[in-house]
């Protein structure tokens, strides 16, 4: 039998899990702060639904496809943006809510990105400009808490429908795409590209200064957002060739990059929500671990009973409840101190007759093997 892992797939335990788990932590209470609801929704949905309106994204292509008993075609959730449409129908607007879980994709494992990755999202239903500006600012604080250094880069679908239009491009949405990977291929792989839908002349453009895309009247969105950032004290950076993949974008989108590696952080935009407008971000999990730099020491304690069980199970007891993380260990000091080493324990105190008579427990620090005394 096979126990390894199926590919594209991974384990998190340890101080990896444990630092995960501090982010997840940090998103959420910054999610919470800013009083977005937190959501739970199914893994598995029909395949129908999950295809959506978008079954030519690149994303859609990728979804793991599966069947029940009754023979119902069904697909493991790619996202959560889609399902929005089941969750905020009849909701008072502005709807504004979160969640944080696994999503799936049936694509090669490249780079950072496995199959199973976890996506942490806002999104807010009913929104304007200043909203995606408020979902900007919820990312950033996230990241300044993480000490993560992060540039946040935003576009315009509307001013890029603008310029292909001038420009006579027809074909917009596989431009876009095209436009899209100027991000993982080099410019003239792209221009190559763009050939077929003869478009290629718009990489030109990209290259202009903010000031050029002034004229067109898709800017102002850019510039009220801008504006709105500045109020929340941040700044954002115009990048005029931005398009994100998918399809369901009408207006501005963004994408956060930090130091440290190649692929975003974060991205976003806004889009549709059975016909209302909506904005939202996702945030990945894996990504943010990668560029987060935290030491993280939780301070474990290991309890030793040295044939006095019942004193020492009491004594972890008590320490738990000044909300102390405590294990307790049943055998010889050396052994324990092996186990403590393995599993990161900061101190180790024993709990032997003389201490149990003296009320005075040794305390062992790991890291610098410096004992002291506990008085109970």
């Amino acid at each position: 039998m096979k126990i390894d892992t199926v590919k594209g797939f991974a384990d998190m335990i340890g101080k990896t899990a444990e630092k995960r788990a501090l982010i997840k932590g940090v998103v959420q209470r910054t999610f919470e702060k800013y009083n977005f609801e937190q959501a739970e929704t199914p893994i598995i949905e029909y395949e129908e639904f999950v295809k959506a309106n978008n079954p030519n994204d690149e994303a859609i292509s990728d979804i793991f496809k599966l069947q029940d008993k009754g023979g119902r075609n069904l697909a493991l959730r790619y996202e959560f943006t889609f399902q929005l449409k089941r969750i905020a129908k009849n909701k008072k607007l502005p709807y504004k809510r979160f969640q944080i879980g696994p999503v799936f994709r049936d694509e090669p494992v490249q780079g950072n990105r496995l199959r199973q990755f976890t996506q942490c999202d806002i999104d807010t239903i009913g929104s304007t400009i200043k909203d995606e500006a408020e979902i900007l600012a919820v990312i950033k604080e996230i990241l300044n808490t993480l000490k993560v250094k992060s540039v946040i880069y935003v576009n315009n679908r509307k001013l890029l429908n603008e310029i292909l239009k001038e420009l006579g491009i027809t074909d917009k949405e596989n431009v876009i795409r095209e436009i899209d990977k100027l991000d993982s291929l080099s410019e003239p792989k792209v221009k190559e590209n763009l050939k077929k839908y003869k478009a290629e002349k718009v990489l030109n453009i990209f290259k202009k200064k903010e000031s050029f895309f002034k004229k067109y009247k898709a800017y102002s969105e850019i510039e009220e957002l801008k504006k709105y950032c500045e109020y929340y004290g941040f700044e954002v950076k115009f990048v005029p060739y931005l398009a994100r993949g998918l399809s369901y974008y009408n207006g501005n989108v963004f994408e956060i990059k930090g130091a440290g590696i190649k692929e975003t952080i974060c991205a976003g935009g806004s889009y549709l929500v059975e016909g209302i407008q909506s904005a939202g971000i996702s945030l990945g999990l894996e990504r943010l671990e990668l560029v987060t730099n935290i030491l993280l020491e939780l301070e474990k304690t290991l309890v030793v009973s040295l044939d006095k069980d019942r004193e020492a199970i009491k004594l972890v007891q008590k320490l738990r409840k000044q909300n102390k993380n405590v294990t307790i260990f049943y055998g010889k000091p050396s052994k324990a101190l092996e186990y403590a080493n393995a599993y990161g324990m900061k101190q180790v105190i024993f709990v032997g007759a003389q201490e149990v008579k003296t009320k005075k427990f040794k305390i062992k620090i790991m890291k610098t093997g410096r004992q002291k005394t506990l008085k109970i």
